[in-house]
Formats: structure tokens, C-alpha cells, sequence
């Protein structure tokens, strides 16, 4: 018995719109990630000390390695994990943030 010819126009066509729907998740959660990258260099903007944010951008923004934040700025490793703690410390975090695990 001779096959459909709908039955492999369907499934492509099928194909075609799982694809489009990925393209716009895709797309969505493109969108997503530069809103938060932007909310994250608002955050390090907003810490007033110079050095804890140059810390705070290599690490969380270019994606150093303790030991290259190290090396970058010129401390030993000790040094900036101390100093990575007290920046911490000075970054505000928003009480819809402060919820999320």
C-alpha cells in the first residue's frame, strides 16, 4: 500500500515548529541574561569603592580566576579573597533576590 504523502509533509512541518518555538525560547532567555548582566554591572557600579569593583568586574563580569585577579591587581591570592569578602559586604542585594536559592 502506497504511503501518504501528508504523512512526511506533517512531519516536517511539525519539525519546523518545535524549532521556531526553541528559536524564541533561545531568544528569551538571550534577552534574559543581558537584562541580569545589566543588573549586575548597576550592582558593582554601585559599590562605591574603586577596588572592590575592578575585583568584582574581573570576576563576575570577565570571568577571572582568583589566581589572575591576583596576579591582575598586583596581591597574593590570600589578599584578594580578603578583599572579595569586604566587597561583598558592600553590595546591595534586593529583597526579591535575597529569596531565591
Amino acid at each position: 500500500m502506497p504511503k501518504s504523502p501528508n504523512r512526511c509533509s506533517s512531519g516536517f512541518e511539525n519539525t519546523i515548529i518545535k524549532i521556531i518555538g526553541l528559536q524564541e525560547e533561545i531568544n528569551l532567555d538571550i534577552d534574559n541574561l543581558v537584562d541580569l548582566k545589566a543588573e549586575i554591572v548597576q550592582t558593582i557600579k554601585a559599590v562605591k569603592n574603586t577596588e572592590y569593583q575592578t575585583l568584582l568586574e574581573q570576576r563576575y563580569l570577565c570571568f577571572k580566576t582568583w589566581e589572575e585577579i591576583a596576579e591582575a591587581m598586583h596581591y597574593g591570592i590570600d589578599n584578594v579573597f580578603k578583599l572579595h569578602q569586604k566587597a561583598l559586604k558592600c553590595v546591595y542585594v534586593p529583597k526579591t533576590y535575597s529569596n531565591v536559592h
